[in-house]
């Protein structure tokens, strides 16, 4: 029987003191990142890595996102070298062909403060490695040269490196900060990997030419894909002809140290089996494009044969040597509408006689959690880290930890509950969500954001409007401009590297907006102009806050019990947006300060929930609420969201509209003036 919840984390974290490196094959990669995160926390001393996938379906015309191609090599140079204590890898990751060893080893190398450096040797070694010389260094895989300073973002590293020379020695070595350029800190060296899983450099090129030519019939020179890398550009989807750039590609198992022991879990297998068919279907349907014919699955994926075939010369664990004995969770929801809340939580708690933990998602709801549990007479110890809970001699312990569900470790009188056992019913955030905010501000991120005629702003030039993409060689390498067209028939070129200096225009009219000249001074007399209206409107905002600050408001009390009840029958999850406007609202009606807000979305973006939240605030502290919307057919609409959310509550609502007659709204207004409408 497989380990309950998370479980399986524990038991491969203790496992690793029992000899050599492990090797886990997950089914998916959802498992994957699950177990990095798990194990993590249960051996925060072990050096855990997960190889990620490219994310892209096989044969896609996609290439990964750069950060993950970074991380991906890290990690195969980290299992080459023993560096690691666990790795994980998604069965389907693990059945794709990768570089050869000597490729990754061949074209890394370290930078050591206080050693000799050769700057065109430099530029030679980066250029081999596969790295884009840039004006300025914003992502993993590019370098700058600015007289005696190099910028490089090291393929594998979080953080870009600045080189400081004294001639032709490295006087220092210091992160810095890719949206400010200002130094942070300084470190002792650096290790440089390959930008890329494949070589685009003279002689990589000419073996992907001669390998396509034998396996592809037909004139090469009519493929895009073919001309494409004869040139060095790297077209989307590369990655599925990496097998033409090597005499002989390898496998994540070639990158492991004989003495690893390796786990597959039961289910792999099948995925494997399902991965193969589906690349094979893929195949079949995309073969027919003669300007880009594909490689078949053999040479680009591992049969599953093979895969398996691969295993046999390390050491297989299975789950009686690693797993101990776990048993399932009884029913713990909270019923939050209950006299007591926790009755289940309770009535479990009384009957185990050993020691339970409570893993909450973070801090502030470790916080939350342990007052919920002291407001209903359940007193905890907060446990900071697994290496903790060992010393723990209360009953009841409260951790913040990534885990995803509980488990009972029978033999050791230990019980883990998470807040999925405890919120069984409700729709939980996830904690990678707030990776995925994005920016409110006007700043062009990327150039999709901006189609070809659109007006846009240059911090430094004005308003011009934008006129597509422009490669060009300066001498310093092929690099690609945005065309900016200006009054006049006057031109700019932008490196795509400074997209951080374009806006959007947010004016009335985009078709009319006014172009600027160049060198003309208009922009910095429009911006002069705006700047003394924005200290005039600064000192009147300033005279108002300052009296509004100055006035004292109805501060609504918060039964946090009972919100958070009303807050679990939204039947969605919330987005990272509309959990910040929720908790802005809540903040300000709770503060005693006269409120200023204006929440503002979209059609169908949530802001409806955020009002139900508020109403239900003001309901609760005794106040009525009245909601104004601007057409008959939304009164209708909100009235029956309403009434549909609040039908468990004591709460009675009524509609004003033309839907109404003359006698409901007759006694509608006397319940509002009575106070029997809330």
């Amino acid at each position: 029987m497989p380990p309950i919840g998370s479980a399986d984390a524990l038991f491969f974290a203790r496992r690793v003191s029992a000899g050599g490196p492990l090797f886990i094959l997950t089914a998916n990669a959802q498992d994957a990142e699950r177990l990095r995160e798990e194990i993590s926390w249960f051996g925060p001393a072990l050096r855990v890595h997960r190889l990620p996938d490219w994310e892209t379906l096989p044969y896609d015309q996609l290439s990964p996102h750069p950060d993950l191609v970074s991380e991906r090599l890290a990690t195969l140079y980290q299992f080459s070298q023993g560096q690691f204590d666990i790795g994980i890898v998604p069965v389907t990751t693990a059945m794709t062909r990768l570089c050869p060893r000597e490729y990754l080893s061949g074209r890394s190398f370290f930078l050591k403060t206080k050693s000799r450096l050769d700057l065109n040797r430099l530029r030679a070694d980066l250029t081999l490695a596969g790295y884009s010389h840039t004006t300025q260094v914003m992502a993993p895989g590019e370098y700058a040269v600015r007289g005696g300073l190099v910028d490089l973002f090291p393929t594998g590293s979080t953080v870009p490196y600045r080189i400081d020379l004294f001639g032709d020695e490295v006087e220092a070595i210091r992160t810095f900060d890719v949206d400010t350029q200002r130094s942070i800190y300084p470190v002792n060296e650096i290790r440089m990997l390959p930008a890329r899983e494949f070589p685009l450099d003279k002689e990589g090129q000419n073996h992907f030419r001669e390998r396509f030519r034998d396996r592809f019939e037909g004139d090469p020179s009519k493929s895009r894909l073919y001309k494409d890398v004869s040139t060095g550009l790297a077209p989307n989807g590369i990655e599925y002809y990496l097998p033409l750039f090597f005499e002989i590609t390898a496998t994540v198992f070639d990158y492991l140290p004989d003495h690893t022991r390796v786990y597959a879990g039961s289910d792999v297998a099948a995925r494997a089996e399902d991965f193969w068919l589906d690349t094979k279907s893929r195949y079949d349907l995309m073969r027919g494009d003669k300007d880009r014919p594909l490689l078949p699955p053999v040479d680009v994926f591992l049969p599953v044969d093979e895969l398996f075939g691969a295993l046999k010369r390390f050491e297989r664990l299975d789950r009686t040597s690693i797993f101990s004995t776990t048993l399932p969770l009884p029913a713990l929801e909270v019923d939050r509408r209950a006299t007591d809340p926790l009755t289940k939580f309770r009535a479990f708690a009384g009957s185990f006689a050993g020691r339970i933990v409570v893993a909450t998602e973070g801090i502030g709801r470790r916080e939350t959690v342990g007052q919920f549990l002291a407001d209903h007479g359940l007193a905890s110890v907060q446990v900071n880290e697994f290496g903790d809970v060992a010393a723990l001699r209360a009953k009841l312990g409260l951790t913040f930890a990534p885990l995803q569900a509980g488990f009972i470790l029978p033999d050791e009188q230990l019980v883990f509950v998470t807040e999925n056992e405890l919120y069984a019913s409700e729709v939980k955030q996830t904690r990678r969500r707030d990776k995925g905010r994005t920016s409110t501000e006007g700043m062009l991120r990327d150039l999709a954001e901006v189609n070809i005629g659109d007006p846009v702003v240059h911090s430094q030039h004005g308003i011009g409007r934008y006129a597509g993409l422009l490669t060009m060689d300066l001498g310093e390498g092929k690099q690609e401009f945005l065309e900016l067209h200006y009054e006049g028939s006057d031109k700019l070129f932008v490196p795509v590297s400074q997209l951080a200096v374009i806006s959007r225009y947010t004016g009335a009219n985009p078709d009319n907006a006014p172009l600027h000249r160049l060198g003309s001074g208009q922009w910095e007399k429009a911006r002069k102009r705006a700047a003394e209206q924005v200290r005039d409107t600064a000192a009147e905002l300033l005279n108002l806050y300052a009296r509004r600050a100055a006035r004292q408001g109805f501060a609504f009390p918060l039964k946090l019990n009972e919100f958070d009840a009303f807050s679990s029958t939204f039947p969605f999850e919330e987005t990272p947006d509309q959990a910040t406007a929720i908790k802005a609202v809540m903040t300000d009606m709770t503060s005693g300060k006269p409120m200023d807000r204006l929440v503002c979305g979209d059609v169908g973006f949530g802001k409806t929930e955020v009002a139900l939240r508020a109403a239900f605030i003001a309901v609760a502290a005794g106040k009525q609420v009245a909601i104004l919307v601007p057409t008959t057919l939304l009164a209708e609409q909100h009235f029956q969201n309403f009434s549909d959310r609040f039908a468990e509550w004591p709460v009675k609502i009524a509609e004003f509209s033309r839907f109404r007659s003359t006698k409901e709204t007759t006694v509608a207004l006397k319940g509002v003036n009575d106070g029997t409408i809330d």
